[in-house]
């Protein structure tokens, strides 16, 4: 099978690992041919473009392609993918992100692909957008949508979403959990003694870890809120922080202002493989963003044994469940916030169960090979519906 796969950038995160891991397996499990198309792995985040690379991926950069809305380059990149798929010949045309979503879609489309799959890894409108460029967003959708043949989502929230904003029918929805290598992070607690020595953790210190870009929407100032709550109370506790963005100077600063220097620690920008070593040196995970498909941090905590407090947004409540993985708190509840983190600290007992229930639930779904072999089975059974069948 020939399958081109076009996402906007190759920065450190969630859609990039997934595209990365489903183009090694088909090049190196199904024999596959395969090409990824995508633009410069442009901002503070962090690049993956030699990590796919390194895993034998022929890669196809195009330079124009670029998050921001850009006319100007905007049809250089179309014009561009056009050409490589022109060139490639694919059978199948699956693209990832907004941008190369909607570019994608187009050029392939107009040149005929058989199969055209969209994955919607977290939707590309939400409600703390102007109103005005939500239903921008959601025009551009709805007209891409009408450009390819199925769509793929990380987690049933995404599909609900896309359904409800009128998108597409819920038929043409298949959800696909974003897997990965999950025997590193089943292991990760034999890294679990040094990591908290190099980092002058204590035995009987509680490390609350956050793993999540430091960028807007995020809520790093809400665990900073929290913070204000249980740091009097609890001195045992100390904050583990993984990720960079633009805003680590002012959330820095806040930290200094606080004098909170010796219970914060920013590890900065850490590669996706050296992750499992830092989950370690954690105890609980707290993750506030106010959007996500299903943040990929999840499952990766759960597999790690450790439990779970996040904000109850889209695909969260598929793998934090209440009571038996961890907390699902309200948008902007510190008070629940606050309960949940306290209610983990006080209880070693209640942090060990919950999270070998994790463990437990997200062994299976989220493995690598079992998302790609999903995803290959939705190529073969839309190209015997389109009349060009494969094996």
């Amino acid at each position: 099978m020939r399958v081109l796969h076009i996402i906007t950038r190759l920065i450190v995160g969630g859609a990039q690992e997934n595209t990365i891991l489903t183009c090694e397996d088909l090049i190196h499990r199904y024999h596959d041919d395969v090409l990824l198309v995508t633009g410069p792995p442009l901002g503070p985040e962090g690049s993956l473009l030699e990590r796919a690379r390194a895993g034998g991926i022929p890669i196809k950069l195009v330079p124009s392609l670029r998050r921001a809305i850009n006319p100007w380059h905007d049809l250089r990149a179309y014009l561009a993918i056009r050409k490589s798929i022109k060139e490639f010949r694919p059978e199948v045309v699956h693209t990832h992100s907004a941008k190369a979503g909607i570019l994608g879609r187009a050029a392939a489309w107009q040149l005929r692909v058989p199969v055209v799959v969209h994955t919607v890894h977290g939707a590309p409108f939400h409600p703390y957008q102007p109103a005005v460029a939500q239903k921008f967003v959601i025009a551009c959708e709805k007209w891409a949508a009408a450009h390819c043949h199925a769509f793929i989502s990380v987690a049933d929230a995404m599909t609900d979403l896309m359904v409800n904003a009128g998108i597409a029918s819920r038929e043409r929805f298949t959800t696909i959990y974003s897997g990965m290598d999950v025997t590193p992070f089943l292991d990760c607690d034999k890294h679990r003694a040094e990591m908290r020595r190099q980092l002058g953790y204590d035995e009987q210190d509680v490390v609350i870890g956050t793993i999540a870009r430091l960028f807007h929407l995020k809520g790093h100032e809400d665990i900073l809120a929290a913070a204000e709550v249980i740091i009097p109370k609890f001195p045992q506790v100390r904050f583990l922080w993984v990720g960079e963005g633009i805003l680590r100077p002012r959330l820095e600063a806040q930290i200094r202002s606080r004098g909170w220097e010796g219970r914060f620690h920013l590890a900065g920008l850490v590669p996706p493989d050296d992750l499992p070593r830092w989950l370690s040196a954690m105890d609980v995970i707290v993750h506030t963003s106010l959007r996500e498909g299903l943040a990929r941090v999840l499952p990766q905590a759960l597999l790690s044994g450790k439990p779970v407090v996040s904000y109850d947004i889209d695909g969260a409540r598929e793998v934090v469940i209440p009571g038996q993985t961890g907390y699902l708190i309200p948008p902007r509840n510190l008070s629940g916030l606050i309960a949940a983190l306290e209610e983990l600290v006080q209880t070693e007992h209640l942090r060990q169960t919950l999270g070998k229930r994790g463990q437990e639930l997200c062994s299976q779904e989220f493995d690598r090979y079992k998302m790609t072999e999903r995803i290959r089975a939705l190529y073969v059974r839309l190209l015997k519906e389109q009349g060009k069948a494969q094996g």
